[in-house]
């Protein structure tokens, strides 16, 4: 009796352990809130049972389901994964296309309650609420399921698989793709200015957790011989979130522990309370979920990174020793010592920063590379941009001005493809780019920053940069499968350029720290070395001397028009209009969503409309 009760403690156990990983792999590290997770698990369980059943006349037919076609082990296994990772396909339209964030948390939730209603009322496809029963264990035929041996070599052969999965998880999320994943769950929108696909991402991660639940769920179903869609209700998905949660957010070692804390213990630490027969009969089972609940808000509040928390990924000074030549720029001139101010402004080296992304063929001197037709935005039927046309030549430092409200970053975001255009033309390098969207203009070299801080927070400074790198290697599914070997090369050569990039800003300092935990200051730096990073043609900012102090607003300014004298183009939205006067010509005014005029400050401040809406004090 001991001997069964541990290895179903452990069987249990390791069940659990690889459903959260697959869920960790989903919420934990791509950020995506998958409350359906549990249909992926049902569905991977109903598909190891139906492929190890007999033909459904087998046992006198008391059972109906499709197939039944006793596929020897470990055949219903990988069904199981398979069906697990075809089934999240679908979902990908509802939460890659349609609904994002809490939304798409819902509708995931919302389905698996339809889906459970379904399975449980419709019984010619599943056999209803009756569920499936004498399901075959693995090798049946050929040993004993109830000898020790036989449970003992089933219980370690699940820890295996468990373990096999621990690794596979890992070995994505310590990737070049992994990084990516992280930066879509700290800020998707963002993410997807770098040029990452989400629609891609997500549906990966979907299609990868699925898979991870839906193997979990052919063990479990192999282990107790029966499936019942009561068994599978949305309520289990919760635990699994506690666990995750528990355990902590992105660490897949966390997810383990917080499976066989959560799942496991704590469920049966509950079997010692001892019972009395005047209780209600479900009252112990009640106050389970009750517990788990109080579990959750407790660690939410008190220790939200959970037991165990996701480590930081330290990248040492040097890790990108002998890269190739031709991917890494030569080193800087050492930057000036580095003062105790929070964001040193004489750090900033007058020296231009080779960052951009080599021309295909010299441009042609002064050409337009970017230039909005009648380009116009409405919201609710307010129109932010009204009918707005202007061109960016090459290499020029062109300003956008005008005051609270006249819709420069609204414009700035259609430009760069964050939001779409309600009217109106968008060309870039003579291509109508007008329905492209932003992260396909991002790998085209059409790159933006943000009004608001937008760091990814919970990555270091280092790994902000990094992730906006465009090819590398290691930064896609496959890449990540193929290991560190087939993309360390390309990845040291990515760390070198950031290195170059964080001395010429004054942050080498501060690589290894947490984006989120900078200055103001100094996140409106790791914006613009991010943008860089990215190789961009044409580099759109919004407001990015906002909250940095003068002296190293205008040392930015120097690096921008160093950067032009490259070849960069650079459209900036700044309010700040000493700025605009010491480095942007033209300089564009807009108001009430409209182009007033263009020009140099000087010129514009002789015009009285402008000097009307903007100018005045």
């Amino acid at each position: 009796m001991n001997s069964y009760y541990i290895i179903n403690l452990l069987i249990y156990a390791a069940v659990d352990a690889t459903a959260c990983l697959g869920l960790n792999q989903q919420f934990g590290v791509a950020g995506i809130t998958n409350f359906g997770f549990i249909i992926f698990q049902a569905a991977g369980g109903y598909t190891a049972a139906i492929l190890a059943l007999p033909s459904q006349s087998a046992n006198g037919g008391f059972q109906t389901y499709i197939g039944g076609w006793n596929l020897p082990f470990p055949l219903p296994w990988i069904g199981a994964a398979v069906v697990g990772g075809l089934i999240s396909l679908p979902f990908t339209f509802l939460v890659g296309r349609r609904l994002r964030g809490d939304f798409a948390a819902v509708g995931l939730l919302v389905t698996a309650v339809l889906l459970n209603l379904l399975v449980t009322n419709y019984r010619p496809l599943l056999n209803g609420d009756a569920g499936l029963s004498l399901i075959p264990q693995p090798l049946q035929g050929e040993y004993n399921p109830q000898s020790s041996g036989y449970q003992w070599t089933l219980t370690a052969v699940a820890i295996v698989v468990c373990a096999l999965v621990y690794l596979f998880v890992r070995r994505i999320t310590e990737s070049p793709y992994g990084r990516s994943l992280r930066a879509m769950r700290d800020n998707d929108v963002v993410a997807d200015s770098l040029g990452k696909n989400l629609l891609s991402l997500r549906t990966a991660m979907l299609v990868t957790g699925g898979a991870i639940a839906g193997l979990s769920g052919g063990i479990l179903v192999s282990y107790i011989t029966t499936w019942s869609p009561a068994a599978w209700g949305y309520a289990e998905t919760v635990v699994l979130f506690a666990a995750v949660i528990i355990g902590g957010t992105g660490n897949h070692l966390g997810a383990i522990l917080g499976a066989v804390l959560v799942p496991v213990g704590f469920e049966e630490v509950t079997r010692y309370i001892p019972t009395s027969n005047s209780l209600p009969p479900n009252l112990i089972p009640s106050l389970e979920w009750v517990a788990i609940g109080l579990l959750i808000v407790v660690f939410l509040w008190v220790r939200p990174q959970g037991i165990l928390p996701e480590r930081k990924r330290v990248i040492r000074a040097g890790a990108a020793a002998s890269p190739p030549s031709a991917a890494a720029p030569s080193p800087p001139a050492p930057p000036a010592p580095v003062s105790a101010v929070p964001v040193p402004a004489a750090s900033v080296s007058a020296g231009p920063v080779s960052v951009l992304r080599p021309a295909d063929e010299p441009p042609v001197d002064r050409e337009v590379v970017l230039e909005a037709v009648d380009v116009s935005r409405e919201f609710g039927g307010v129109r932010a941009v009204d009918g707005v046309s202007f061109r960016v030549r090459h290499g020029t430092l062109t300003g956008l001005i005008g005051p609270n409200g006249a819709g420069k970053s609204t414009l700035l975001a259609m430009l760069a493809g964050t939001l779409p255009v309600s009217g109106g033309k968008i060309y870039y390098q003579g291509r109508d780019v007008t329905h492209l969207p932003a992260y396909r203009r991002a790998r085209l070299g059409l790159v933006r920053t943000f009004q608001l801080a937008s760091e990814f927070k919970r990555l270091t400074v280092m790994e902000n940069l990094l992730t906006a790198v465009p090819d590398n290697r290691g930064d896609s599914f496959r890449g990540a499968l193929a290991g560190r070997r087939y993309w360390r090369g390309d990845e040291a050569a990515a760390i070198a350029r950031a290195e170059a990039l964080l001395e010429r800003f004054g942050l080498d300092g501060y690589a290894n720290s947490y984006a989120g935990d900078l200055s103001g200051g100094q996140r409106r730096l790791v914006e613009i070395m991010r943008a860089l990073m990215a190789e961009p043609r044409v580099l759109l900012l919004d407001e990015p001397m906002a909250g940095v102090h003068p002296n190293l607003a205008r040392q930015i300014g120097n690096q921008l028009v160093a950067l032009c004298a490259e070849g960069l183009t650079v459209l900036m939205v700044e309010h700040e209009l000493a700025i605009m006067d010491e480095f942007c010509d033209p300089v564009v005014a807009m108001a009430e969503g409209a182009v007033l005029a263009e020009g140099t400050m000087a010129e514009l401040r002789s015009r009285s409309e402008v000097v009307e809406a903007y100018l005045v004090g």
